[in-house]
């Protein structure tokens, strides 16, 4: 049997399409993690986490909604059986997931809130096993240990559970609303485009948030107000703003387009830049550290999850999966 060698000219393409697609997910991965250092000093001036939420969505759903309508507005057409898929991602894998991940962020240190959300695969891990009864690989059980036992390491549970106990339970919430979004979204998508999905998924979430909590309802002494962004005083508004482009439209669409270049297990391994980012932004802007036993439950929290990652997904093509949260 004669084996022939790729050529050069493929191995190139190929090498490049694996390098566009890490370089779009890891800059997808450092927005979505700049929302919480974004937003906290918002908090701080005297926003709620539903005023964040909604006004992040809003700004977001508006953009997105612009821009696909204008460059491919054949995506936004929804067959009307998707349409309960489509409530569903809306309302728990945007609206509830960014309220309760805003909500613990006001309570508890950013990188906490964001480590309490990447337990989600391992939600979804449960659900899979226990709901649909697919029996798992050993490595999965591996993965939910080292995820609990990270788990344990940042809540530092011998100490008496120093955290904020409601902030924990809105970080845990944030979680669940995250698997829902897997499991929901990784239906619609076979349903929807994605980038049709996420776009009509920000309105929906941007319309059941309104109703808590209207954008426009915002007080302006607080939105013309400064706030202290690491060692500068910046309006809130901005920050606002910066989050809704940055952290949100941009993100998705950064997340979107890595998947047409990488399976979705590798896109899913990837994205745990996103709580390194976030940490290590709240502890250079905000001055908020971990402590030694954090930093090893952080480490060993992302490794169960990863493991879960890799041990759940089959080998997919790009563009076969939705993006991560």
């Amino acid at each position: 049997m004669t084996i022939t060698a790729p050529s050069p000219q493929t191995t190139g393409e190929s090498s490049s399409t694996v390098t566009r697609g890490t370089a779009l997910i890891v800059f997808a991965s450092v927005c979505f993690g700049t929302s919480g250092p974004l937003v906290k000093p918002t908090m701080d001036a005297g926003l709620s986490p539903q005023q964040v939420a909604s006004f992040r969505i809003a700004l977001a759903a508006v953009l997105l909604l612009g821009f696909v309508g204008l460059t491919r507005p054949a995506l936004l057409k929804v067959p009307r059986a998707a349409l309960p898929l489509l409530f569903g991602y809306g309302l728990v894998g945007v609206a509830a997931v960014q309220l309760l991940y805003f909500a613990a962020v006001s309570r508890i240190p950013i990188g906490v809130a964001m480590l309490l959300e990447f337990t989600s695969p391992v939600l979804v891990a449960l659900w899979v096993r226990f709901v649909r009864r697919v029996v798992l690989p050993p490595r999965m059980w591996v993965g939910t240990a080292l995820t609990l036992v990270g788990l344990a390491l940042v809540a530092e549970v011998w100490q008496g559970l120093r955290l904020d106990a409601l902030g924990l339970l809105f970080g845990v919430g944030a979680a669940l609303c995250a698997a829902a979004y897997f499991l929901v979204g990784g239906r619609a998508v076979g349903a929807l485009p994605a980038l049709g999905l996420v776009t009509w998924g920000m309105v929906i979430g941007a319309v059941v948030i309104g109703v808590i909590a209207p954008p426009w309802s915002l007080p302006g002494e607080v939105l013309g107000a400064d706030a202290a962004f690491g060692g500068w005083q910046v309006p809130v508004w901005v920050l606002l703003v910066t989050c809704a482009v940055v952290s949100t439209a941009v993100a998705y669409l950064l997340s979107i387009n890595s998947m047409r270049f990488l399976p979705a297990n590798v896109v899913s391994v990837i994205a745990v830049v996103e709580p390194i980012v976030a940490t290590v932004l709240a502890w250079l802007v905000l001055g908020q550290e971990l402590s030694a036993a954090q930093v090893v439950g952080a480490v060993v929290l992302l490794a169960g999850a990863t493991v879960v990652q890799l041990a759940s997904r089959r080998p997919v093509v790009p563009g076969d999966a939705l993006i991560p949260e």
